[in-house]
């Protein structure tokens, strides 16, 4: 694989939960000097207003606010800014392939109106950039990902440029700051190239630095994007610093409107299923605001279907199948034909789960990494071991004592495939309720019989024993088994673990 290839979807896994969180700005008139021809950049109380209704995903209601507000204030340049979020919230979360041909001409209108505005404004550059970073995301969902890495790039450019004339423009710290940690988890090996062709770099730690200085700021100040800055933080602690328990606080700490924002729901029941606390997210997605105001969000039902089957709620199928209903874009219509396979699978027979893995094998796209294993499932058509999928499921719900009683009465006879997931989730129970060193005995016992075997086991358990040793505070072993896990070519989920272990390595030694 090429670095063009590993670049962008390395920063799309990072950067999709920024852009869902659209960036908050606040602008005023930058003064008579302006020339009156000259379009300024203003966030007036009725933009405020457009963008609130924006982020709840009331789309129709602030496309008609904004209808107005071009004839009211058509000089006002940033109202182009706040409607480049509508095509993206659609086309992000709705994912449909006729929708992007007849949108994407809007990118260029819009960024033609932003550059006939104030040049001497912080947001005249800032603007731009967003725009760019928000058709970049957009063009993943369609596997445009060499022109969405380029898009990146000239947002990255106007950035620093910005950074530079406007030091104390806390906006851009908080843009560069999320791409400065996505940098940072890019393998050595790649680094090269991207600043050869780019002139991007960065580290988690500068990414880190550069958000908490925009946090302490709208602390001080009582910046808009306060809140926004928190949940990006988050994200990166989250996905890139190995720190759940710290991401999970800061979403608390942030009192998103989950009774009135669908995007709220999001983020807090995503990170909600991440930290340990699956019966939250449920809660918070069965409360989710509904209704024809509203953007259509399926995959939120998605989400539910797959945290209910996490408690072996017997209900799961039913958010999944309103999903695979009510959606028409690409990604994870494969994984929830799997899920529904595995809800046959523990609570009615196996031959629904073969239907159900058919129609995985059938339908949908393989893009991101949980359809691609759906898909490889399909193929190979063995049916999974029920008492290790109800242990896995549990797992994944945090669900640990009661995954452990389970695991503790199976008999797994001699299959090689099934024996290496017992010891594995035996392991990662071990780990979770804080017995490292029995989970490090079965991790070696993978790694020392299993070495070369393919399986994303294998290579997550060089993995989580780094994880462990780097808690343990012994950073010489947790480096190498770092670099054993990025030694590992697995089959599945290779991408997301070799990020986790890059990460690791970034942690301990700066990246080096």
């Amino acid at each position: 694989m090429s670095f063009r290839q590993y670049i962008p979807f390395h920063f799309f896994y990072v950067l999709a939960f920024w852009t869902i969180i659209p960036i908050t700005a606040t602008a005023k008139r930058t003064g008579a000097d302006t020339p009156a021809e000259t379009s300024y950049f203003g966030f007036t109380p009725k933009l405020r207003q457009a963008y609130d209704l924006a982020l709840s995903l009331r789309l129709k209601e602030s496309a008609l606010l904004i209808k107005k507000i071009k004839l009211d204030d058509p000089s006002n340049a940033l109202v182009y800014l706040i409607e480049d979020y509508l095509d993206f919230f659609a086309l992000f979360i709705g994912e449909n392939e006729a929708d992007f041909e007849r949108l994407v001409l809007n990118k260029k209108k819009r960024i033609a109106k932003i550059k006939a505005g104030d040049k001497n404004s912080p947001f005249y550059l800032y603007a731009q950039a967003e725009i760019n970073l928000h058709w970049a995301l957009i063009r993943t969902k369609f596997e445009q990902r060499f022109r969405a890495f380029n898009e990146i790039n000239y947002a990255y450019e106007l950035l620093t440029k910005n950074q530079y004339r406007f030091p104390d423009f806390y906006a851009n710290k908080k843009s560069l700051g999320v791409l400065h940690a996505a940098l940072g988890t890019i393998p050595n090996k790649y680094k090269w190239g991207v600043k050869l062709l780019s002139g991007m770099e960065g580290t988690i730690e500068q990414g880190l630095a550069e958000l908490e200085a925009v946090i302490a700021k709208s602390q001080e100040d009582d910046f808009f994007f306060a809140d926004e800055s928190l949940i990006l933080y988050a994200f990166i602690q989250l996905h890139l610093n190995n720190s759940p328990k710290q991401a999970y606080q800061i979403v608390r700490k942030a009192q998103l409107d989950i009774q009135n924002n669908p995007l709220a729901c999001f983020v807090y029941a995503n990170i909600a299923m991440r930290t340990g606390h699956n019966d939250e997210a449920i809660e918070t997605l069965l409360q989710r605001p509904q209704g024809d105001a509203f953007l259509d969000f399926p995959y939120l039902d998605f989400l539910l279907g797959v945290a209910k089957l996490h408690r072996l709620d017997a209900d799961a199928d039913i958010y999944l199948k309103k999903f695979l209903n009510r959606f028409n874009g690409r990604n994870y219509i494969k994984e929830a034909y799997q899920k529904l396979a595995w809800h046959s699978l523990i609570f009615t027979n196996s031959d629904q789960y073969r239907y159900f893995i058919q129609k995985a094998l059938e339908l949908g796209y393989a893009i991101v990494d949980e359809d691609k294993n759906a898909l490889r499932e399909a193929i190979d058509g063995t049916t999974p071991h029920r008492e290790l999928l109800v242990v896995r499921m549990l797992s994944d719900g945090a669900y640990y004592h009661q995954a452990l009683d389970t695991i503790q009465k199976i008999d797994i006879g001699f299959d090689e495939e099934q024996y290496i997931e017992y010891i594995y989730r035996k392991a990662r129970l071990f780990q979770q309720i804080d017995l490292p060193i029995k989970a490090l005995e079965r991790y070696a016992q993978l790694l020392d019989t299993w070495p070369d075997h393919r399986s994303y086991m294998i290579c997550n358990a060089a993995l989580q024993a780094g994880l462990i040793y780097e808690q343990l505070h012994n950073p010489t072993k947790a480096l190498l088994f770092f670099e054993i896990a990025l030694s590992k070519d697995p089959l599945q989920y290779k991408v997301s673990i070799h990020q986790k272990a890059k990460a690791g390595m970034v942690r301990l030694k700066g990246g080096t």
